[in-house]
């Protein structure tokens, strides 16, 4: 349904501008596809976290990792029900594990400066990791969208020790990691994506 109403959508966006070639027109159709299906993926989630107890830490998981996604990217999932499984593993477990996992503080600080020494490689590395369906292609929009990264992470782990709710201030650190993690090349490999980025510099390499 989603995808009928996608292409709809992207069939009359081009109707209106017959410049739109067929590149461009699934990069829109794949944009609207996004933005379509969040929101019933938002509505499911917050249902499921209310059900298993923790809907208000699942909303807060979702608004506090939010940043570090839209900055440093991330794999998407193939299929709808795929997307639906894999988002609300992300927000749900992020909130189960703030919710019942709690660090002493000695333990804490070890695994900030951890998580701080991860993030910074991975994000030098991969961020912003996009895909080949919607690849970040200019250098200007990478080195911006790498260097917020960097800030983004930093804002959250000192946020995690300014912040007193034990709760919200795991949130900013599970959260953290695994968002880190999708950004990896292990994670891309798993799921079957490919970075949009490299996969433009191949094409331009064989060229």
């Amino acid at each position: 349904m989603v995808d009928e109403i996608c292409m709809f959508i992207t069939n009359k966006i081009r109707a209106k501008d017959p410049e739109i070639n067929e590149e461009r027109a699934e990069i829109i159709n794949y944009g609207l596809q996004l933005i379509i299906g969040e929101i019933p993926k938002i509505f499911i989630l917050i249902a499921i976290g209310f059900l298993l107890g923790i809907g208000k830490l699942t909303i807060l998981s979702f608004l506090l990792i939010l940043p570090y996604r839209m900055v440093s990217g991330g794999f998407h999932l193939h299929t709808h029900i795929g997307c639906i499984i894999g988002t609300t593993s992300m927000y749900c477990g992020t909130a189960m594990l703030a919710k019942h996992i709690i660090m002493p503080i000695n333990i804490k600080i070890i695994y900030s400066i951890l998580l701080l020494l991860f993030g910074f490689i991975m994000i030098t590395l991969y961020a912003p990791a996009d895909t080949e369906n919607v690849p970040i292609l200019r250098k200007k929009e990478r080195k911006r969208k790498r260097n917020l990264s960097y800030i983004v992470l930093i804002i959250s782990i000192t946020l995690s020790f300014i912040i007193k709710n034990t709760e919200i201030s795991n949130i900013l650190l599970y959260g953290s990691l695994i968002q880190t993690l999708m950004i990896t090349r292990f994670a891309y490999k798993i799921t079957k994506n490919k970075y949009g980025y490299e996969i433009y510099l191949n094409k331009q390499v064989k060229v």
